[in-house]
């Protein structure tokens, strides 16, 4: 009941910044590294597999696609984090920083946690789950 109100949040995350990333794609074209190619191209696709990933992760039917989903989603959060790091780099480098620190740590600290929320939503790990009751 957990995993699946979990799931659903998660979800809803990744569908609402993939709509941001198809219809607002300003600042995270901002945000993007100098080196990735096509930049435009990237932010468009990016919001297709936001979109793509939630989809496959919230579906009841298919436990397979569910992983995948979730497999996915964690493959991304592991992709965009160098425009999480960018983007702190350039908000810290302001006189007068937008978000500051207070935004920037935890979001950095969070990212992990978004990759493993995919996997174990996505039901590929098992972890602290199956961890916890070998010690019990």
């Amino acid at each position: 009941m957990i995993r699946s109100a979990a799931r659903a949040l998660l979800a809803l995350f990744y569908a609402v910044a993939g709509v941001f990333h198809l219809l607002r794609p300003a600042p995270f074209l901002a945000i993007t590294p100098h080196w990735v190619p096509w930049p435009a191209a990237v932010i468009l696709l990016t919001g297709i597999a936001e979109l793509a990933g939630a989809a496959a992760l919230v579906q009841p039917w298919s436990k397979p696609l569910r992983r995948v989903g979730g497999i996915g989603l964690a493959l991304y959060a592991v992709c965009v984090f160098p425009a999480n790091i960018n983007h702190m780099f350039i908000d810290m480098a302001r006189a007068h920083p937008q978000l500051g620190w207070g935004y920037h740590i935890p979001r950095m600290f969070a990212q992990p946690v978004l990759v493993w929320a995919a996997l174990w939503l996505g039901e590929v790990i098992e972890w602290p789950r199956r961890v916890l009751r070998a010690t019990r």
